[in-house]
């Protein structure tokens, strides 16, 4: 028996059916809480240098439980709310999929893992934090996640290159929070109040 969930915008999601999408692939949402706790387990085991990009190589590309558009936008919604966002990423998309149930196994899915080597290697570094050799390590492996996330949000923004308004608005919220040092508080509410205005004038 299949289970329909609303989606983020109120659309009806079937995990047990097949969505088509651009290019003639096609989206195949999760069909079982097992499938969906080993997703975001394995972006969980795999989240070295940041989260986001795994969970977009694994939800879009690899498993293709969702479209680029729909990861953007449930981002953008989890971005905004408290606490890490592909945190609110896993219980979104999992009370999307299969209600409650699906909420918390994705939940306990994509922390299990990290949780385990969080406390590991703390006490590993925590021993070794004035060795060299291991601190140019922890730094490299910084460098290689920042080049992740900015390859990620290359690929994410791809689709806005050819809209100026959306190009304005990344830049403005830019320019407000990394060099005015403007509180998101302040920034996110008007980004997100223009952002609602253009799209009803069909600009974005």
């Amino acid at each position: 028996m299949s289970v329909e969930c609303p989606g983020i915008f109120g659309d009806t999601i079937n995990p047990n059916s097949t969505e088509a999408v651009s290019g003639g692939a096609s989206l195949t949402p999760p069909k079982t809480l097992g499938e969906l706790f080993s997703g975001f387990f394995w972006i969980g085991a795999r989240s070295f240098g940041g989260v986001m990009p795994w969970a977009y190589r694994t939800m879009v590309e690899e498993r293709r439980w969702m479209s680029q558009a729909d990861f953007a936008e449930t981002i953008g919604l989890c971005q905004f709310l408290p606490g890490p966002n592909i945190g609110n990423a896993s219980i979104v998309l999992g009370k999307r999929w299969f209600g409650l149930p699906g909420a918390i196994v994705a939940f306990l899915g994509l922390m299990a893992l990290p949780f385990i080597w969080v406390l590991g290697l703390f006490m590993v570094y925590n021993d070794l934090s004035s060795n060299q050799t291991l601190r140019s390590v922890v730094t490299g492996v910084g460098a290689a996640g920042a080049g992740l996330f900015i390859g990620t949000a290359i690929k994410l923004g791809r689709p806005l290159a050819s809209k100026p308004a959306a190009l304005a608005l990344i830049a403005a919220c830019f320019l407000f929070v990394a060099v005015g040092r403007f509180s998101l508080l302040i920034v996110l509410p008007a980004g997100i109040a223009l952002a609602i205005i253009a799209a009803r004038r069909e600009w974005l």
